[in-house]
């Protein structure tokens, strides 16, 4: 969630339980301003918060010129004092994906039991952290389409011509996509005239995610606002208010993934 729309944001996810106190939320708008000066981002957004058991972890995200691949995730346990994730790099989702099970401790130095697993190095809750959020920003973060283009020289930027989706698109969930590298081409990623504008026609959309019905799209607010909830990482809400710039989403969960979902629907 863009720290622009931070406040309003905020209000239009609260009913899925995303909710900050007035201390956090004045503290993150001055953190806001403080990490965007010190590491140089082009902009600065709430991701969100991942609950523990002894603290909660609330994480920022950063972005350089390259709206897709140019990002920095920090985290801080009272929305003032940052620290840098690391990189999930594939060798540490495999190891914890091995030994990093339950709940988050609340604590970034506490390390996971590998009893009966070859591990090249200890996993400890700060790398599982940042592998938590890899795969949730992967897997179900949520952008209107057409609201980035990706350049001639593979550069994804901010559409400055996108004015937000009209509210009869922003009723279709083949209008909201996966901003994230590509995975697959499916039809539905294809506009109905058949022809992909590859300045727009980048992104995987929510409607060819398996398995269907991983997504509950509803119009909240008195009608004025989209709402979209992801049933595959309960707590991932995006909104988007049509005809205007307003949109973003939010992660405030527990951190693990449901993998009974597809048993459920």
């Amino acid at each position: 969630m863009d720290s622009t729309y931070f406040c309003s944001g905020m209000e239009f996810v609260a009913g899925s339980g995303s909710v900050l106190t007035g201390e956090q939320k004045a503290a993150m708008e001055t953190s806001f301003v403080i990490l965007r000066k010190n590491y140089k981002f082009e902009r600065v957004l709430f991701w969100g918060k991942i609950q523990g058991i002894k603290e909660d972890y609330f994480i920022v995200q950063g972005r350089g010129e390259d709206e897709l691949r140019d990002i920095k995730y920090l985290y801080s346990f009272n929305c003032i004092d940052w620290f840098v994730l690391p990189s999930a790099t594939e060798t540490m989702i495999s190891e914890v994906a091995k030994s990093a099970k339950g709940h988050f401790t609340g604590d970034p130095s506490f390390v996971y039991d590998q009893v009966g697993v070859e591990a090249t190095e200890a996993v400890n809750e700060e790398k599982r952290l940042a592998v938590s959020v890899h795969q949730i920003n992967e897997e179900v973060s949520v952008v209107p389409h057409g609201a980035f283009i990706r350049t001639p020289h593979d550069l994804v930027l901010i559409n400055r011509s996108f004015n937000g989706l009209s509210e009869s698109d922003a009723k279709k969930l083949d209008n909201f996509v996966h901003f994230s590298e590509r995975k697959k081409l499916k039809r539905k990623s294809i506009p109905e005239s058949g022809e992909r504008n590859p300045a727009r026609d980048f992104l995987d959309a929510l409607s060819d995610d398996v398995p269907e019905g991983s997504w509950s799209l509803q119009f909240e607010n008195a009608g004025q606002v989209c709402v979209i909830r992801s049933l595959v990482w309960p707590g991932l809400t995006f909104f988007h208010v049509p005809m205007t710039l307003q949109h973003g989403y939010v992660y405030i969960g527990n951190g693990i993934k449901n993998l009974s979902l597809p048993f459920q629907l």
